[in-house]
């Protein structure tokens, strides 16, 4: 049986890693431009949007009731102590605006579905957005790959 923690950590990833592949989705459906695209596309923003509040939720309760308290301290302790010091802070605080940014793209959307044949300010917006929210994503799995690297080489450290 899986712990609650990796599983938390599971779902956590997934769901950042499914709201990234949306927002892709959403930037590839912007370039083809077409109504159907359009749609297709607040249908995946819609997707991420969900994801990334979903990732934001299982992230936060992992981190008040695990990582906190029992991960923190060991990476804190292990040769690699940036891994929280820098990686985890700095993931923290950037994917604060995600599910927001997400949001955002999600309002532009609906509000100019009608209209981005005509209004090409708006769709290079979201072109941008979507963009932005996917390197941002996939910026936020590698950090959490360095932080997981920086508890196992201070695990690894203690099993010396």
């Amino acid at each position: 049986m899986v712990p609650l923690t990796q599983a938390l950590i599971g779902t956590h990833a997934f769901l950042g890693e499914a709201g990234a592949l949306a927002f892709l989705w959403v930037l590839v459906e912007m370039i083809g431009g077409s109504a159907q695209a359009i749609r297709r596309a607040r249908i995946a923003a819609i997707i991420g949007t969900v994801f990334f509040f979903l990732a934001w939720t299982v992230g936060g309760f992992y981190y008040v009731e695990f990582y906190g308290e029992l991960v923190k301290p060991i990476i804190k302790a292990g040769p690699q102590p940036w891994a929280h010091s820098v990686i985890t802070e700095t993931k923290e605080h950037v994917f604060l605006f995600l599910p927001f940014l997400a949001l955002l793209t999600t309002g532009i959307l609906e509000r100019f579905k009608n209209e981005f044949a005509v209004n090409t300010s708006a769709r290079r917006t979201v072109i941008i957005m979507a963009a932005s929210i996917t390197l941002i994503a996939f910026a936020m799995a590698g950090m959490g790959f360095l932080i997981s690297s920086g508890y196992r080489a201070a695990t690894d450290a203690l099993a010396l």
